[in-house]
């Protein structure tokens, strides 16, 4: 089977849930000014001990898929996954 050449992109102003349970709002993305790379930024959009809140990773890595393991407690098939179903609307209190 082929591969296909289609380049999955992280969608900016998003959800996406990470595959050991909490969610991320999409700020932007940004270029690495070496690499060119692309680099999501992303808020946690929940309380933490550190009060760190904002993050940024390698675009592929956000998207890449992850191996079977025991701490995937939603059981999907990539680090962070685009949610479509939601609830509560976490974005009203993303600043």
């Amino acid at each position: 089977m082929e591969k296909s050449s289609y380049k999955l992109e992280v969608k900016i102003g998003q959800v996406y849930r990470h595959f050991k349970g909490n969610y991320y709002f999409v700020e932007n993305v940004a270029y690495h000014s070496e690499t060119q790379e692309r680099m999501v930024i992303y808020k946690g959009l929940y309380p933490r001990d550190d009060n760190h809140s904002l993050f940024v990773r390698p675009e592929n890595m956000f998207l890449e898929e992850i191996p079977e393991r025991p701490d995937n407690i939603t059981g999907q098939k990539t680090r962070f996954a685009l949610v479509t179903n939601l609830n509560i609307d976490y974005t009203k209190n993303v600043h």
